[in-house]
């Protein structure tokens, strides 16, 4: 598959292993990433790093995915920015906050890094060509 390139995923999961985990598989596939821990850090982390996709659990203290996912929605600045949910709630009104939440999509933990890679990939390849931006590394 064809993969955007030059672009920074920011992995948020309250389980310290699992936000490794992604970093490594993304970052083995080409991605820049940074963690974050919990909602709070990852409202900062976006601040500071801009980066151009979430991965992000949904069940975290503090501040929920669902929670840190409807601020992005209420902001002007963030409010295209695209959110995959990893979620262990197999619940249809959770599937469907996700969605009336605009996320770009959801994985159910636990997750396949295959299909992981996969949909970091499809999602930021249809964000460059929602924008116009396409640049594409084979």
């Amino acid at each position: 598959m064809q993969r955007p390139i030059g672009k920074k995923v920011l992995a948020v999961d309250d389980e310290r292993h699992i936000a490794r985990l992604v970093q490594i598989n993304l970052k083995g596939a080409g991605y820049e990433v940074v963690t974050a821990l919990d909602g709070y850090e990852a409202l900062e982390k976006i601040e500071q790093e801009r980066p151009d996709l979430l991965v992000m659990d949904v069940i975290m203290p503090y501040m929920s995915g669902l929670e840190v996912l409807e601020r992005l929605r209420a902001c002007e600045r963030t409010r295209d920015l695209p959110v995959i949910l990893l979620t262990v709630l197999a619940e249809d009104s959770a599937l469907i906050q996700c969605e009336l939440l605009l996320c770009s999509a959801y994985l159910a933990k636990p997750f396949n890094p295959t299909e992981l890679i996969a949909s970091v990939d499809r999602v930021l390849l249809a964000q460059e060509l929602k924008s116009g931006s396409l640049l594409i590394e084979s």
